[in-house]
């Protein structure tokens, strides 16, 4: 298998291949037959389980499947992975970001960049920061971001590439639902196949032996929150006749106590025969992308810089490993390899794709699209959050730390 370059990638975004596709084959860290934690979702009551579950076609054959990583999460998963090689400085592309480090009482949420907002540049956490002073909705960027659209999507594309990858809905900006949308061009997703649901089991051994029945549901709780709780409820409370009870006033509220050996059916993990990431990255999509007032050469290489971004996606997370979540680590049985997709249904081409090789792709297809007068923004857009947003955090936070009952 030859190796992915940038003019291998150009030329499938110029029209030769419809699609990337990406398919990892997984097995558990412990080997095959250990047990794996899907993610849970609410159910209905009478459900068997919490997790996502469904028939699927695989090599031929249908296999019960379970949903390890969603769509969702796998895009929040590619995305950080962006934003580790931007933030060692391998990878070079346009983040703005929101800098809450000068403000004394919320200075610990730091930088939250545009790969970290839910909605990515339209989040609200950008639309209610500052940019040189004025409202980022009302600054020449954000306007120009405002009124962006995929048949105009150069301002996007300078400012925020990746929201062209893993698309945007512009739904709480000035034109409200009828804002921009931009669909997904990056789609991947993780299912375990063969799922066998099992069951787990738990307990624990209060050391100290409290006994449920010796405080007779009397643990209150303490009007001072530091001290959490009190067998002797408040006095307030008292005369109220409306004794605080911390819960159903029994240890176990206050962590102590034993708790029965249980088995729980609902959420027990599951085992599988492999697990299978697919990526598809679509060009299709990004040949849908316009950029008003540009050459044709312009459009293909401004649609090759954002192509490349997907294909560092691939790789940067695949070194990042699938820790998916408390015992959910997954090993790939094979380096990452990427097909060009085409359109008549011969077979895919199959190149391979490092972290190496992705860096210098992109690196070549931003200093292309540059030459071709559509270059990113290399000023680095970095707001700081508007009073009236500082002041909803504070007044948040200490809602949060003072919220108790009253006596």
């Amino acid at each position: 298998m030859a190796e992915l370059t940038f003019e291998r990638l150009r030329d499938a975004v110029a029209g030769d291949a419809v699609a990337l596709r990406s398919r990892t084959t997984l097995q558990p860290a412990g080997g095959q037959g250990d047990k794996v934690f899907p993610p849970t979702y609410a159910v209905a009551q009478n459900a068997e389980h919490r997790y996502a579950v469904e028939e699927r076609h695989h090599d031929g054959k249908v296999s019960t499947s379970v949903l390890l990583d969603s769509v969702a999460s796998q895009a929040n998963r590619a995305e950080l992975a962006l934003l580790e090689g931007w933030e060692s400085g391998e990878l070079k592309f346009p983040v703005p970001l929101v800098d809450f480090g000068q403000e004394r009482e919320i200075g610990d949420i730091g930088r939250l960049t545009v790969l970290e907002a839910p909605h990515r540049l339209a989040d609200a956490i950008f639309r209610d920061s500052l940019l040189g002073g004025t409202l980022f909705r009302l600054s020449d960027a954000g306007r120009a971001i405002t009124d962006a659209q995929p048949r105009n999507a150069t301002a996007l594309f300078q400012y925020s590439p990746t929201a062209l990858v893993f698309g945007m809905w512009d739904s709480t900006g000035p034109k409200g639902g009828l804002g921009s949308k931009f669909q997904r061009a990056y789609v991947s997703e993780i299912v375990g196949l063969d799922a066998q649901i099992g069951k787990k089991v738990g307990s624990r051994l209060d050391p100290l032996q409290i006994e449920r029945e010796a405080v007779a549901r009397q643990i209150f709780i303490h009007k001072d929150p530091d001290q959490v709780w009190t067998l002797e409820h408040s006095e307030a409370a008292r005369k109220k006749g409306k004794p605080e009870i911390k819960g159903d006033g029994r240890p176990a509220e206050i962590n102590h106590g034993n708790i029965a050996p249980s088995i729980d059916t609902d959420a027990g993990g599951v085992t599988i025969s492999q697990a299978v990431q697919t990526t598809v990255l679509s060009l299709a999509a990004l040949r849908r992308l316009r950029f008003s007032g540009h050459s044709r050469a312009a459009e293909i290489a401004a649609r090759t810089a954002v192509a490349a971004l997907g294909v560092a996606s691939i790789a940067y997370q695949h070194e990042m490993d699938y820790d998916l979540r408390s015992r959910c680590l997954l090993i790939p049985e094979h380096p990452p390899r990427v097909e060009l997709v085409g359109r008549d249904g011969s077979p895919a081409e199959v190149v391979t794709i490092d972290r190496h090789a992705a860096r210098n792709i992109l690196d070549r297809a931003s200093s292309h699209a540059s030459d071709e007068g559509i270059g990113w923004q290399t000023d680095e857009m970095v707001m700081v959050p508007a009073p009236k947003l500082v002041e909803l955090i504070k007044r948040s936070r200490a809602l949060s730390t003072t919220q108790q009952p009253s006596d």
